[in-house]
């Protein structure tokens, strides 16, 4: 084990869950992280545009995508960045009272882009089973609104993902990880 993977387990005193660390472990174990505060930013680029205006929701082009154990298909969920939060921004943004409240798009935009990836992706089952989740959440700086971003998540894998999302807010807001690291875990296969 390399020295900065065991810096990274060994941070667990400081709060962070045992969850959080295993995937800053791989991150360093996999050369993607050189310092426990390693910049990442390398690891999230994506070739995903900007976000996307208010008019109608689009998808790519998604015959073979699929929503497979709760996870977003990566090649055509990759996940997209809002370019008005980073590192030195974090604490005027994500991790302000209330902030997450400004971006987050209207029901109508996310109901309308959920049965669209639901027909997209092959999903038969209820909308209802369904929750259009952000594969980057808003409290880490994912884009709101670009289909990139969104995907159809059954709902009994929420909690999951929910439980795991909070973890890496409360890391950032507090400095224990930076935000690239953050928004890098969740572009990995953040269910195991």
């Amino acid at each position: 084990m390399s020295a900065l993977a065991w810096a990274v387990l060994h941070k667990e005193e400081r709060g962070l869950s045992r969850r959080v660390l295993w995937l800053a472990a791989l991150l360093a174990l996999t050369g993607c992280a050189t310092t426990p505060d390693a910049d990442v930013t390398a690891v999230i680029a994506t070739s995903a545009p900007g976000p996307v205006s208010a008019g109608t929701p689009t998808v790519l082009a998604a015959e073979s995508c699929r929503v497979l154990d709760g996870r977003a298909d990566a090649r055509c969920t990759p996940g997209a960045l809002n370019p008005d939060i980073t590192q030195d921004t974090i604490h005027s943004t994500i991790c302000a009272p209330g902030w997450i409240d400004t971006v987050t798009p209207p029901a109508s935009y996310g109901t309308a882009l959920k049965l669209q990836q639901m027909r997209d992706f092959g999903e038969t089952g209820s909308p209802l089973n369904y929750k259009e989740d952000h594969l980057i959440p808003l409290s880490i700086g994912g884009a709101p609104r670009d289909p990139h971003n969104l995907f159809p998540q059954p709902t009994a894998k929420t909690t999951e993902k929910e439980d795991l999302e909070d973890h890496l807010y409360k890391a950032v807001c507090s400095g224990q990880m930076t935000l690239t690291a953050a928004q890098a875990t969740m572009r990995h296969d953040w269910t195991h």
